[in-house]
């Protein structure tokens, strides 16, 4: 008997190693995650170590395999997604130089204001759509030529990392335009690497791997990758897409007007666009879309739902999430003059500052647990507002609805919030796999299951459950954001004081 056609979706975020498979219907057959570990071993710093990513994506994909109950013959395409900016040094033969650099890492201010000085932030605006931040991958790579000169020496080839997924699985250096438009190396406009970027930070074009289009293929899986894994040799790999564009498609939010909100570890605001759009400020990224021809705009918040996981362990470890999100129902709107900054790991979107700071501002003895876990659930939504404000400012036009995932997207308490915080209708969407999902349907798409990306997703999403604005919220959640807003601007002189770190 034949085997079903499967696509598989491929996912290296920052907290695991995704495998997903899916039918040619868009049905989920199985979804394994494979744990990851991060490392600080100064502060600022995050890193990985590309080996674990291999690892855990051969745990991942033989485990799919099984719970699917199919060999590697039935995967007909592979597609690649992953966090974004990362940066992956490999030696002439290919072997890691040295952890990765991911996109949270913050060390690198001193190299952002050198990028700045060296190509001048409007002409690196006008070219790479960004403003250079801590979070992308070209000052890391300046950072590494600057402090580890001897690692630097032996670099030959750059990757994000899921294209040294790809290296693994195929043994060719590719990437896909979306992750190539995070690395502040690109030419937006032209969607191609930037001759005159490269030659201003003194970086070897040879250095960086050829671009594609999110569903076209760069390679196929090497009779190593294929003992491995399970997977069958010759089995097509797309390029992908970065893990926001591919989660905006794993959403259908690919439309002008339909934006996708993210509320993971991270919180994203992501708009899709039929032309480039730049921020002229540099407050929101414009990056290439995974979809060939399109872009977009996004606003990161580095601690979204993540505030909410700090605020559990570090405070409340014994509490259930549930019971705490039950007592916060209770309490009203405005947590009754209290106040969350979710600055946790300093920020990027609005405030583009490694070292501010988190705080809760406004308690008094009658403020409870509840209204603690309030406070941090609509400090996060103020903070995306921030996003929506910048997105408006850009002139998309008119934004209809938002599409919403991450963990923190199953609280319908948080949903309500957020939905009357931006004053929009939130909708939640049939697939909750987000990034890996995109990546499979733009497997498909590769080896023309369906013709198009807007085919594969008007084949496969299904719009779910709906949060409306409630108007008495509304004012009253305006009436705080006008309030929040003042806040890092009264704050931010005191927060470098506050960052001093010990070298002992």
């Amino acid at each position: 008997m034949k085997e079903e056609v499967l696509l598989l979706g491929l996912d290296i975020s920052t907290t695991s190693a995704k495998a997903l498979l899916i039918d040619t219907t868009g049905n989920v057959v199985s979804s394994v995650s494979t744990p990851l570990t991060l490392s600080t071993p100064f502060p600022l710093w995050s890193e990985q170590h590309p080996e674990d990513w291999w690892n855990g994506i051969i745990t991942s994909v033989q485990q799919a395999l099984s719970d699917a109950g199919a060999t590697g013959s039935a995967v007909a395409s592979i597609g690649l997604t992953g966090q974004m900016h990362g940066l992956v040094l490999l030696d002439e033969n290919g072997h890691v130089l040295r952890p990765a650099i991911l996109w949270n890492d913050q060390r690198t201010a001193s190299q952002c204001d050198q990028i700045r000085e060296l190509i001048g932030k409007k002409d690196l605006l006008q070219t790479s759509g960004n403003d250079a931040v801590t979070g992308l991958t070209a000052p890391k790579i300046l950072w590494v030529r600057e402090n580890e000169p001897e690692a630097y020496a032996k670099v030959r080839q750059i990757l994000l990392p899921k294209d040294y997924i790809r290296f693994r699985l195929t043994g060719d250096y590719s990437t896909d335009k979306a992750g190539a438009a995070g690395t502040l190396l690109f030419d937006l406009k032209q969607r191609s690497w930037s001759d005159d970027i490269l030659m201003k930070l003194q970086i070897p074009n040879e250095w960086l791997p050829p671009t594609h289009e999110g569903p076209e293929v760069t390679g196929r899986i090497s009779s190593e990758a294929a003992q491995k894994t399970g997977l069958t040799k010759g089995t097509p790999v797309v390029a992908g897409g970065s893990d926001q564009s591919a989660q905006a498609i794993g959403m259908g939010a690919i439309r002008p007007g339909i934006i996708a909100l993210t509320l993971g570890t991270s919180g994203v605001v992501f708009a899709s666009t039929n032309k480039p759009v730049i921020e002229p400020n540099g407050l929101l990224h414009a990056f290439c879309h995974a979809i060939p021809e399109r872009w977009h705009l996004m606003g990161v918040m580095l601690s979204a739902a993540g505030s909410l996981q700090w605020y559990h362990d570090a405070v409340f470890p014994e509490m259930e999430f549930s019971n705490l999100l039950t007592e916060a129902e209770k309490i009203p709107a405005g947590s009754e003059g209290l106040i969350f900054l979710p600055y946790l790991s300093g920020e990027r979107t609005p405030h583009p500052d490694p070292l501010a700071r988190g705080a809760f501002i406004g308690l008094t003895i009658r403020h409870t647990r509840a209204h603690m876990t309030r406070a941090v659930l609509e400090g996060v939504s103020f903070g995306l507002r921030d996003g929506f404000e910048l997105l408006k400012s850009t002139g998309i036009g008119e934004v209809k609805q938002v599409r919403v995932s991450g963990g923190g997207a199953k609280s319908s308490l948080w949903r309500n919030i957020l939905s009357s915080v931006l004053n929009l209708e939130f909708v939640t969407v049939n697939t909750t796999e987000g990034a890996a999902y995109g990546a499979a349907l733009l497997a498909g798409v590769g080896i023309d299951i369906w013709p198009n990306v807007d085919d594969a997703v008007n084949a496969t999403i299904v719009l779910g459950d709906s949060s409306k604005p409630e108007t008495k919220m509304v004012a009253e959640y305006e009436y705080y954001y006008q309030v929040y807003k003042q806040m890092y601007p009264t704050l931010k002189d005191l927060f470098p004081l506050l960052a001093r770190t010990s070298e002992e």
